[in-house]
């Protein structure tokens, strides 16, 4: 770090990461990761950096990123609940990156739920 302009940069940044992580109220979209030992153990980590990049790199405003303990559908791990205000929770199941950021793309940003990922399609 040289500068002063440097350090606020970092805090801005800091700070986005921050939020993102933040429930906003009865309005935001949450995006709930399940990173229990078995999420953890079947890939969740780089599901929730992949989940945390994309809506930043998107700006969603009004969407957090945060994660829970064991959903309770281990064999389905790593699993991400959308929960949308006024819809129905949404459980996606076997994800990896690409999935998550899919998810984001179209059930977050164009409203589309994603059938062929949902714990629905999985029969479980």
């Amino acid at each position: 770090m040289k500068s002063i302009e440097e350090l606020k940069k970092i805090r801005e940044q800091t700070l986005k990461t921050i939020n993102l992580r933040k429930e906003d109220g009865e309005d935001a979209v949450r995006i709930v990761v399940g990173m229990a030992t078995c999420g953890i153990a079947a890939g969740a980590r780089p599901v929730l950096a992949a989940c945390l990049d994309e809506v930043s790199k998107r700006n969603l405003a009004n969407v957090s990123v945060t994660q829970t303990g064991c959903i309770g559908v281990c064999r389905l791990e790593p699993i991400i609940e959308v929960y949308v205000p006024g819809q129905e929770k949404v459980t996606y199941v076997s994800m990896d990156e690409d999935k998550a950021r899919r998810v984001i793309h179209e059930h977050i940003v164009n409203n589309k739920v994603v059938t062929e990922l949902t714990i629905g399609a999985e029969g479980a």
